[in-house]
């Protein structure tokens, strides 16, 4: 998919600026602009396979798709959750804004582990706490905002911590959660 922006301009947004320009935006059924990520059934699509279908910058594809709340599976193999919920909190005000969750592509079917691969998802879903209204006395939950999802998907290269695809660093979260199984790699800043 071929973006037309300007020369010199990169598509590199925060997990802040997707949740609030992009995803909640879109989730909200208003307009949002420019209109360049598409839409994509997540599921069938093995991450290998998204060059053309997804919005890319640099070595990052970007989408949007339906929630889930089954296995994430696709014909080669299925994407594995690790860790728990990390919450975006907007810049102005603290306020949670969003969660983002990280998953692993593995090749093979579940319920087996599968060969775990470099391939890294995170899905990005507008905060439950940003999806509830007071109506006289009661809370109710407005679920038509939490359907849809914003995924950001790269191959992590985890014998070089130097990320060249774009000169942006992992946070430290960022690399706990895609070391899980190797506590003697995570490198934290002075």
């Amino acid at each position: 998919m071929g973006v037309n922006l300007p020369p010199g301009f990169r598509f590199c947004p925060t997990d802040e600026e997707l949740v609030v320009h992009f995803l909640h935006r879109k989730a909200s059924l208003l307009p949002y602009h420019p209109d360049i990520i598409p839409d994509l059934a997540l599921y069938p699509c093995d991450p290998w396979d998204l060059d053309g279908k997804a919005m890319v910058e640099g070595k990052k594809w970007y989408y949007f798709s339906r929630r889930s709340h089954e296995n994430r599976v696709t014909s080669n193999g299925f994407w594995k959750s690790y860790g728990g919920d990390e919450h975006i909190i907007s810049s102005n005000g603290g306020k949670r804004i969003g969660v983002k969750k990280y998953y692993v592509f593995h090749i093979g079917q579940p319920p087996n582990e599968g060969i775990k691969t470099n391939w890294v998802m995170q899905e990005f879903r507008v905060s439950d706490a940003s999806t509830t209204t007071t109506t006289s006395r009661s809370r109710r939950r407005d679920t038509s905002k939490i359907d849809w999802v914003i995924c950001r998907v790269y191959e992590h290269d985890y014998d070089n911590n130097d990320d060249n695809d774009d000169g942006m660093e992992l946070s430290c979260l960022d690399e706990v959660f895609l070391s899980l199984d190797d506590f003697d790699d995570i490198s934290f800043p002075n």
